[in-house]
């Protein structure tokens, strides 16, 4: 996919955005220990600058371990925003640091249920969710397989030159979202697919299907790929962990699926998400809005 720099990216508009990709760049020469500390203390910081998303995360946290009491869920927030910081800085990483560099760093398991569904010769789809380790994932798992992202631009147009800059750095491309023909062309010519369906894009493709017990709304665009290109499903969870190294998870593709119906296929999607999620819950993006469609009205959760 071709993401041209646009002369437009000079205009003064963008010059905040340009000043944090600066820092960023100085960041990076510092020694990584410091950066992991910084980005941790950076996650705090917005703890408390950002009331809002502050909010987000505290519901669903709420929403999603009931079993929590209120002391213990403040805690795990904070630690949301830890590692989202952290995630940050990652990502800078991923721009900027020497590629070679991410293949020592992490333990890499079910590697061998990616293989055997490529020895099948079928298209993948790797089932990924948005932990905050989310383009350092990419750097990880490059080095043990090809892949494709299917993404969502962002927001702010320099911003996603700069992320689609360094995910090519390990991606074989990026498939925009709403360009479906590609996409089903791609998976039966065999293509690794990254996919991350685990956001709320509203009711118009979606069902309600529960995620962590809670009614969320799921897109159905995964059981459809995979009916239509015969790609298998493979889920992928990737954690930091406590000595600075990382863990790459590859679990068994998804047999029988879909089976055709559509809330028992979102179902086990989620399903196969919480069961990662689980294993590192603070390092999920808990600051978006996972349960922003609601019967009752957009964003009736987070009121």
């Amino acid at each position: 996919m071709s993401n041209p720099f646009k002369s437009e990216f000079l205009y003064p508009r963008y010059w905040p955005t340009w000043l944090l990709i600066g820092l960023l760049r100085l960041v990076m020469l510092l020694p990584q220990r410091w950066q992991y500390r910084l980005g941790r203390g950076l996650g705090l910081a917005l703890y408390y600058l950002l009331p809002g998303r502050r909010h987000i995360a505290d519901v669903n946290l709420k929403l999603c371990f009931p079993e929590l009491d209120a002391t213990t869920r403040k805690a795990q927030v904070k630690d949301v925003f830890r590692h989202n910081g952290t995630g940050l800085l990652e990502t800078a990483m991923t721009w900027w640091a020497p590629a070679d560099s991410f293949k020592s760093c992490c333990t890499v398991i079910g590697l061998e249920h990616l293989q055997q569904a490529q020895a099948a010769g079928r298209g993948v789809i790797l089932l990924g969710g948005h932990y905050s380790a989310l383009d350092m994932g990419g750097a990880l798992v490059s080095p043990h397989a090809s892949f494709e992202c299917f993404y969502r631009p962002q927001n702010n147009a320099l911003f996603d030159y700069w992320a689609n800059r360094g995910r090519l750095r390990f991606a074989d491309d990026m498939l925009p979202h709403d360009d479906m023909r590609n996409i089903v062309r791609r998976l039966r010519k065999g293509t690794v697919v990254w996919f991350a369906p685990d956001q709320d894009q509203g009711p118009t493709h979606s069902i309600y299907a529960p995620f962590f017990g809670v009614p969320a709304a799921t897109v159905t665009s995964t059981a459809r790929l995979a009916k239509m290109t015969g790609a298998a499903v493979v889920p992928l969870g990737f954690h930091r962990l406590a000595d600075g190294q990382y863990e790459v998870e590859f679990r068994p593709a998804l047999g029988d699926f879909p089976a055709g119906d559509d809330l028992e296929d979102a179902s086990r999607i989620n399903t196969e998400l919480e069961r990662l999620i689980r294993k590192h819950p603070s390092q999920y993006m808990w600051v978006h809005r996972r349960f922003k469609t609601h019967p009752k009205g957009k964003n009736y959760l987070y009121r």
